[in-house]
């Protein structure tokens, strides 16, 4: 989904500029005089010759674009709860909108400006990575990396495949796989070929999670649809067949298959790989890592992925001691969002991706992370009405603190016409006012759709929102929800 646009981005005065050079022509002028014909002949070895006669003016020198970014303004007029409810009343009554809840905050100050049933448990679809992101950076280092890892014992010739929980490994022959900055195949079979032993069999060691490996609500048809496949602790390319396709195909057995793909390299039969453990007194032979924490996270919220957001899950998981497993990464998710002070009443989780048409997450919540993303007061933090505030840097990008931990979340979120997941929404004239001004987490199921981030209003203010439909097929409800934002993004509501 490489969609790409000019672009102004959330809090952001950030635009793109592309150059189109204009090619100034002097067409040569034949003169015909009725008594004297007078021509005007063109030689063949000329320029103007291979162009048709034109004469050509000398190309202009190349300019780079620059950029230019500044933070959201402190001095904005701040939108207020009657003109925003004003503005919105049309499009938040929209009948395709079906069952249907949401919250609207401005960030500076951290008042919400509008909700409906903002309360209720709702299923959130894959906005439930806004979760997933939030604890992860609450809990982990941004530069946490897994290893994944091949053994052998002494005088054994067998090897091990150790997953360690990274679906991001590649076998593409060049090394550039579905996720950048993957690990890569090649360099396991480089350091076993250099350790001069000679090994004809190989084990696949799963043991880092537990449990089963698909969710409860999640459809075994979305294998071969190439939304997930089953969660283990080690893949090629999170499982996909065509490793270069989004919504490829995957396969059923992404560790074995991995585990075989390595028997391949190594000139051993793919046929005898199986599933085992590695012997306790088993010594590395092999390793390679995965990308940071930061960068996989921005690729799964900007390509909603689902298998990376298990295997970050049950990263969270095992850093707060909790088993790595479905049931146990998603308690420890709330685990850390409650720690950090979030109210998670009513959230039920049964996975870290939002697959599940059992979970349930009120918009409240999702609002909520957003907004201390985007730097609101300690006090509107805690719950407070307060009116006052200055409009944080962070909006739109920043690195996390240990004050302010969540701001990173924000430039994981897709770009409006621009990028990920939004790469083809708000192209219509109804909404392309957002195109660009809008961040937002989408979150798109039979029965679900949702759309919380944050957008820029005319007045120059930031606005976060959670935006959560049910009942309804994506394909009204979708354009419905993008019609919200777009009033969002136009309002001068103060």
């Amino acid at each position: 989904m490489a969609g790409r646009s000019s672009k102004n981005i959330g809090g952001l005065a950030a635009r793109r500029r592309r150059n189109i050079w204009i090619w100034v022509s002097a067409a040569a002028v034949v003169v015909v005089a009725v008594a004297t014909a007078v021509v005007i002949t063109v030689r063949p070895w000329t320029e103007e010759f291979r162009h048709g006669g034109l004469k050509i003016e000398a190309a202009p020198s190349p300019q780079a674009p620059s950029p230019q970014l500044a933070a959201a303004s402190a001095t904005a007029p701040a939108p207020s709860k009657l003109g925003l409810s004003t503005a919105l009343g049309a499009v938040v009554s929209n009948p395709d909108l079906g069952s249907f809840s949401g919250s609207v905050t401005d960030a500076a100050s951290g008042n919400v400006l509008w909700s409906k049933d903002t309360d209720k448990p709702i299923i959130p679809a894959s906005t439930a990575k806004i979760l997933t992101s939030a604890a992860a950076l609450l809990v982990l280092p941004s530069d946490h990396r897994v290893t994944t890892k091949v053994v052998a014992t002494p005088g054994s010739n067998t090897l091990v495949l150790v997953g360690g929980g990274d679906p991001t490994l590649t076998a593409q022959a060049d090394g550039k796989g579905y996720y950048s900055d993957g690990p890569k195949l090649s360099d396991l079979v480089t350091q076993i070929r250099a350790t001069g032993r000679t090994f004809s069999s190989i084990l696949v060691d799963n043991s880092a999670y537990t449990g089963p490996t698909q969710a409860p609500g999640w459809d075994p048809a979305d294998i071969a649809g190439g939304s997930w496949a089953p969660i283990e602790s080690v893949m090629l390319d999170g499982g996909r067949v065509n490793p270069l396709v989004e919504y490829s195909p995957r396969t059923p057995t992404p560790a074995l298959d991995a585990g075989r793909r390595l028997a391949l390299s190594l000139g051993m039969d793919p046929a005898a790989v199986r599933t085992g453990s590695a012997p306790a007194a088993a010594a590395t032979v092999a390793q390679v890592q995965s990308a940071p924490l930061h960068d996989r996270l921005t690729q799964m919220m900007t390509h909603s992925d689902d298998v990376l957001a298990e295997t970050i899950g049950r990263e969270i998981a095992v850093a707060a001691g909790a088993q790595p497993s479905f049931a146990g990464a998603a308690q420890a998710t709330l685990t850390a969002l409650n720690a950090a002070g979030f109210d998670t009443t009513g959230v039920v989780l049964h996975d870290n991706s939002g697959l599940s048409t059992d979970d349930r997450v009120p918009a409240r919540l999702l609002n909520k992370i957003l907004t201390e993303a985007a730097g609101a007061p300690a006090a509107a933090k805690a719950g407070s009405t307060q009116t006052t505030g200055t409009q944080s840097a962070s909006v739109g990008g920043a690195a996390g603190t240990a004050d302010d931990p969540l701001a990173p979340l924000l430039d994981y979120l897709p770009v409006g016409a621009g990028t990920g997941s939004l790469a083809y929404r708000f192209t219509t004239p109804k909404d392309h006012m957002a195109a660009g001004w809008v961040r937002a987490k989408t979150g798109t199921l039979s029965v679900s759709s949702a759309l919380a981030g944050y957008v820029l209003d005319n007045d120059g203010r930031v606005l976060t929102f959670a935006l959560m439909s049910n009942d309804r097929p994506p394909e009204a409800s979708r354009p419905a929800l993008d019609a919200v934002v777009a009033t969002l993004r136009n309002c001068g509501c103060s």
